[in-house]
C-alpha cells in the first residue's frame, strides 16, 4: 500500500505523513488576497473562519440552562413559590420513599413451616405460598413427613379426611415410577428432586375469618442421578386454596388445582444430573411473603 492510500485520500493526492504540512500536503505556501481581489477578478468574497470560542460560549449557555432547570425541580420551590430553599441543594428525599412495603415475612417455624401470618390479606396470601412449598416438597413422599404436613396445613377435618385417601395415592407403584422405594428413599448415588416455587399469588376472595388464595407456580420435580430414567423437569400449575382462620391461624380447608398459565420454554441447555444435584444441595428454599 501506497502512503498515499494508506491516508485515504487516492494516488496523487500529495498529502504526507508530515504534521507540519500545509494545507492540502502540497508544501506551497498560499498567500490569501483581499476579499473580492482575486487574480482573477471575479472571486466572491470568503465567509469569515467560524470562531471556536462562539461555539463554547454557546455550549456553555446550554449547560448552564439545563443545570438551572434541574436545581429547580430539586429545590422543590419554597412556600411563597418562589422556589427559593436554604442553600443545601433542596430537600433530602423521605426515607420511606425507599422503604419496603407490606408486612414483613413471619419468623416462626411449626415445624419445617414458616407460621405466624397475619390475619389480614396479605397474612393469608403468604400462608398460601408456605403452604403450596410445603405440599411440593420431598416430604411429601414420605408417610411420616407427609402426615405432620397435612397436619399443619389443613383444618383437623380436613386432615382427617386427606390422610387416608394420600396414603393411597403415594402407593408404592406410584413412588417406584419416580426411581423411589416403597419407604420414599432415591437410590444410593441419586437426588430425588421435589420444589414448589411460588411465582404470583391472586386472592380471589377475603372475609375477615375466610379467604380463597391462588397460588400460580412452577415445579421441579424428577431423579438427578447416572441411572435415571424420569430426570427432573419442570411444570407450571395454579394452585387454589381455601382457607380459614383458627386459634392456630390460617389453615386450608380444601384446594384444587390446574394446569397452566405456562410460558414459552426458553432456550437454556439442561444441565448435566451431576450439576441439578449440586444445586439442589447448596441452595434452600425461601420463606415466601406477600
Amino acid at each position: 500500500m501506497s502512503l498515499d492510500d494508506e491516508n485515504g485520500y487516492g494516488s496523487g493526492s500529495g498529502r504526507t505523513d508530515d504534521g507540519y504540512s500545509t494545507i492540502g500536503g502540497t508544501r506551497q505556501t498560499r498567500t490569501r488576497l483581499p476579499d473580492g481581489e482575486g487574480s482573477d477578478g471575479y472571486s466572491t468574497p470568503r465567509r469569515p473562519a467560524r470562531n471556536s470560542r462562539s461555539l463554547v460560549t454557546v455550549v456553555g449557555v446550554v449547560v448552564l440552562l439545563i443545570a438551572a432547570i434541574a436545581f429547580a425541580n430539586m429545590g422543590g420551590g419554597g412556600k411563597d413559590g418562589s422556589g427559593g430553599g436554604s442553600g443545601n441543594g433542596g430537600s433530602k428525599p423521605d426515607s420511606s420513599s425507599t422503604a419496603a412495603t407490606g408486612t414483613k415475612p413471619v419468623t416462626g417455624k411449626n415445624g419445617s413451616i414458616p407460621s405466624g401470618f397475619a390475619h389480614d390479606e396479605q397474612g393469608a396470601q403468604s400462608a398460601a405460598s408456605n403452604f403450596a412449598v410445603a405440599l411440593g416438597s420431598v416430604g411429601m413422599f414420605k408417610k411420616d413427613s407427609r402426615h405432620k404436613i397435612v397436619n399443619t396445613i389443613y383444618t383437623a377435618e380436613a386432615a382427617a379426611k386427606l390422610r387416608d385417601p394420600q396414603d393411597a395415592a403415594y402407593s408404592a407403584d406410584f413412588l417406584g415410577k419416580l426411581g423411589l422405594d416403597p419407604d420414599g428413599n432415591a437410590p444410593q448415588g441419586s437426588t430425588f428432586v421435589s420444589r414448589t416455587i411460588p411465582v404470583g399469588t391472586k386472592l380471589e376472595a377475603f372475609a375477615g375469618d375466610t379467604a380463597k388464595v391462588s397460588v400460580w407456580y412452577t415445579g421441579l420435580i424428577g431423579m438427578s442421578g447416572p441411572e435415571s430414567t424420569d430426570p427432573v423437569s419442570t411444570s407450571w400449575k395454579t394452585w387454589t386454596v381455601q382457607l380459614s382462620w383458627t386459634s392456630d391461624g390460617w389453615r386450608a380447608i380444601s384446594d384444587t388445582q390446574k394446569d397452566g398459565p405456562a410460558p414459552v420454554p426458553g432456550d437454556v441447555a439442561a444441565s448435566s444430573s451431576d450439576e441439578i444435584s449440586k444445586a439442589i444441595e447448596e441452595y434452600g428454599g425461601f420463606t415466601y411473603a406477600r
